[in-house]
C-alpha cells in the first residue's frame, strides 16, 4: 500500500528561481567570477613556502579555493540539471559554456597553487604538513605535489586548460546537442510516437520482442545516419587528450584515469584478470536466457528483455516505497535520507520528450543537497537505477561533516556507494519473492547487472584502450570504430552474442565525457568492491551502518588499496579478492539456471 505520493519532477527553484532565465542565478555566477578574478590577482603574491611560518598563506589560499569551487559547482550543477531536463533550453546551453570557461580559470588557479607548493623544500614541506592547519589535508596536499611534478610548466598547463574550453570540452557539449536532436519514430500499440533517445532506450526492457527489436534498429539507424559526426567528435576528444599526454611525456593512456581513481595498475589488471577467467557462467546464463526467449543465441536487443510475465511494472510511487522499505532494513540513516529526497523533490523521473538519456546524481555543495535525474518507465531496471543514484546522494550526505578538501573522491569509490545501494534493494527483493516465477525475474535483474559490469563495461574498456592505440596513428574512421566495438563485444561477452551493437561507441555518453577519461572501469571496480562491503554488512547487521559511513568518509583521503586494507582487511592488487566477489555473482547464475531448469 502506498502511504504517500512523491513528486516525480524535481525542484530546481529551491536554488535559483526562474530556470535558465533566473536573475538569482545570473547574480550568483557574476559573484563567482568576481571572486575568481580577485583570487587570480592575489595569487600573484603567492610564493613558494620557505618556512613553517607560511602556513597561514596556504590556509587562506585553500579557503578561497573552497569558496569559489563550491559556489561554481552549485551554479554549474543547476545549469547541468536545466539542460538535462530540456535539451532544447538554449539559454542553459549558453550558461553551460560560461561555466565551462570559469571552470577552466579555476583549474588554472589550482594549478598555480599546486606548482608553487610543489617547489617547497622537503623538510619545510613536512613541517607544514604537521601543523594544525594543514595536517588533516596531508593526503590531498601530497597528491597535489606529486601531480604538479608530472605536469608541464604553469604557463603551458594554463594554455592547455584555456584552449580546452573551445577545443576539448566543446566537443563533449556538441555530442549532447547531437543526441538531443535525435528523435525516434515508433508505432507502439497502434499509436505512432516520437521518442527521445532516452525514451527509446527504455524500450530495451519492453515485454514485446518486436518492439525491442524495432526500437534497437531505429536507434541503430539514427546512430548510423550521424556516425560521421559522432566519429569526428570522438576522434577530436581523443586527439586532444593524446596530444596533452605526449607533451607531458605520459606513455600510457591509463596514467590519468588511474591517477584520478587513486588506483594502481596492478589493481586494475587483477580485477580484469579475475573477470576474464570467469566469463563462462555468465555466457551460460545468456545462452539460457536466449533459449527462454525462443532464440538460439543472444541478440543485443534482448539483453534487457524480461524472461517471464512476473517481471511486474512498478510505477514511480511503488518504486519509491519499494526502495525505502529495503533501505530501512539496512539502516535508519539511509532510509531517512532517501525519504527526505523523495519528499523534497530531489528527483526528476518523469517520462517525457526532450530529456537527456541516462541517469545521474549531482551535488549542490552550498545547499548541501543533491539532485537525481532519470527517465522512469516502471521497469525493475529503473528501480535499480533510482536506488543507484540515491546511493550517490547518500555518499555526499555522509561527507557533509568533512572539509571540502577531503570530499573530492574518485569515480571508482563513488560507484561503490551507488552499487551498494542497488544491492540492498536487489538482494532483499529476491529473498522476499512470493514464488519461483517472481524469484526468477528478480534474480535475472541482479544477474543483468553482473553482465553489465563484467561484460558490457569490459567491452567499453577493451574498445577504448584499442581505439586510443589506433588514434595515435591518425583519425579512426566510423567503420573502423564499428569494427573495434564489435570485436570488443564479442570478446567481452564470451562469444555468447548472436548480434552486436556496432554503434555503441556513438550511443554511449560515457565515451564523450570530458571531465573523466575512461569512464568505464570504475563502475566494475565499484560493483565488486561494494560486494565485499555488502558481505560485511550482512555479517554485522544493523550495526554496520556507522562503519559504512566511516568508510565513505575516508574515500577521498587515501588510495583505494589503502581504503580496502583499512576497512576490509583485503589486498585488492591480488585476483583472489576480486574472485570472491565474482563467485557471489556466479551463485546468482547457478540459482537462476537451477530454478529455470526446474520450471522446464
Amino acid at each position: 500500500m502506498i502511504e504517500q505520493t512523491y513528486p516525480i519532477v524535481w525542484d530546481l527553484d529551491r536554488f535559483f528561481e526562474g530556470g535558465s532565465s533566473s536573475q538569482a542565478l545570473r547574480t550568483h555566477l557574476d559573484n563567482v567570477k568576481s571572486k575568481l578574478v580577485e583570487f587570480e590577482q592575489d595569487l600573484n603574491n603567492f610564493t613558494t613556502p620557505s618556512s613553517v611560518q607560511n602556513v597561514e598563506e596556504i590556509e587562506k589560499a585553500i579557503n578561497n579555493l573552497k569558496d569559489i569551487a563550491v559556489n561554481l559547482s552549485e551554479g554549474g550543477a543547476v545549469i547541468g540539471c536545466l539542460l538535462a531536463q530540456d535539451t532544447t533550453d538554449k539559454q542553459a546551453t549558453l550558461l553551460e559554456g560560461e561555466v565551462g570557461s570559469l571552470y577552466a580559470r579555476l583549474s588554472s588557479v589550482l594549478l598555480v597553487i599546486q606548482q608553487v607548493l610543489s617547489r617547497t623544500e622537503e623538510t619545510v614541506w613536512q613541517e607544514l604538513l604537521q601543523t594544525e592547519e594543514l595536517s588533516s589535508f596531508s593526503f590531498v596536499l601530497n597528491e597535489w605535489r606529486k601531480e604538479a611534478k608530472q605536469m608541464l610548466t604553469e604557463k603551458e598547463e594554463e594554455m592547455i586548460t584555456t584552449l580546452g574550453v573551445d577545443g576539448y570540452h566543446a566537443w563533449g557539449q556538441l555530442y549532447d546537442l547531437l543526441v538531443g536532436d535525435i528523435h525516434i519514430k515508433l508505432t507502439i500499440d497502434g499509436v505512432e510516437k516520437v521518442l527521445s533517445v532516452g525514451q527509446a532506450n527504455n524500450l530495451s526492457s519492453h515485454e514485446n520482442a518486436n518492439i525491442r527489436k524495432e526500437s534497437f534498429e531505429a536507434l541503430e539507424a539514427a546512430w548510423t545516419e550521424k556516425e560521421e559526426f559522432f566519429a569526428k567528435t570522438l576522434n577530436h576528444l581523443a586527439g586532444f587528450r593524446l596530444a596533452v599526454y605526449e607533451k607531458r611525456g605520459w606513455e600510457s593512456v591509463l596514467q590519468e584515469p588511474l591517477q584520478i581513481n587513486r588506483m594502481k595498475q596492478e589493481t586494475l589488471d587483477a580485477m580484469w584478470g579475475a573477470i576474464a577467467k570467469n566469463k563462462a557462467p555468465f555466457a551460460e546464463y545468456l545462452n539460457k536466457k536466449s533459449a527462454m526467449l525462443g532464440e538460439q543465441r543472444m541478440h543485443w536487443y534482448d539483453l534487457d528483455a524480461p524472461v517471464n510475465a512476473s517481471t511486474e511494472k512498478m510505477d514511480y510511487q511503488q518504486g519509491a516505497s519499494f526502495i525505502l522499505k529495503h533501505f530501512k532494513e539496512f539502516g535508519p540513516k539511509l532510509e531517512a535520507f532517501s525519504r527526505n529526497a523523495f519528499e523534497k523533490g530531489w528527483i526528476e523521473a518523469e517520462d517525457r520528450p526532450n530529456k537527456r538519456p541516462g541517469g545521474f546524481c549531482t551535488g549542490m555543495p552550498v545547499s548541501e543537497e543533491s539532485r537525481i535525474f532519470m527517465t522512469y518507465s516502471g521497469s525493475m531496471s529503473n528501480v535499480s537505477t533510482l536506488a543507484h543514484e540515491l546511493g550517490h546522494a547518500f555518499h555526499s550526505y555522509a561527507l557533509r561533516p568533512v572539509h571540502w578538501m577531503n570530499r573530492q573522491y574518485a569515480m571508482g569509490v563513488a560507484e561503490t556507494a551507488s552499487t551498494f545501494a542497488e544491492m540492498i534493494v536487489a538482494d532483499a527483493a529476491v529473498k522476499e519473492a512470493k514464488n519461483d516465477e517472481e524469484k526468477i525475474a528478480l534474480l535475472e535483474d541482479k544477474i543483468q547487472r553482473s553482465v553489465a559490469f563484467f561484460m558490457n563495461i569490459h567491452a567499453r574498456f577493451l574498445f577504448e584502450t584499442r581505439f586510443y592505440e589506433e588514434r595515435k596513428n591518425g583519425i579512426v574512421s566510423a567503420s573502423k570504430l564499428n569494427e573495434l566495438m564489435e570485436t570488443a563485444q564479442i570478446e567481452a561477452y564470451g562469444g555468447a552474442l548472436e548480434t552486436t551493437h556496432p554503434h555503441f561507441w556513438a550511443s554511449k555518453l560515457h565515451f564523450y565525457i570530458t571531465d573523466v577519461p575512461f569512464y568505464n572501469f570504475p563502475y566494475t571496480f565499484g560493483y565488486l568492491f561494494s560486494l565485499s562491503i555488502y558481505a560485511k554488512a550482512i555479517k554485522e547487521g544493523a550495526n554496520f551502518e556507522e562503519k559504512y559511513i566511516a568508510l565513505l568518509q575516508d574515500t577521498a583521503v587515501m588510495t583505494v588499496e589503502d581504503l580496502a586494507m583499512k576497512h576490509l582487511g583485503e589486498d585488492i592488487t591480488k585476483e583472489a579478492f576480486w574472485i570472491k566477489g565474482i563467485n557471489l555473482c556466479i551463485q546468482d547464475v547457478n540459482d537462476f539456471i537451477q530454478l529455470t531448469n526446474a520450471k522446464g
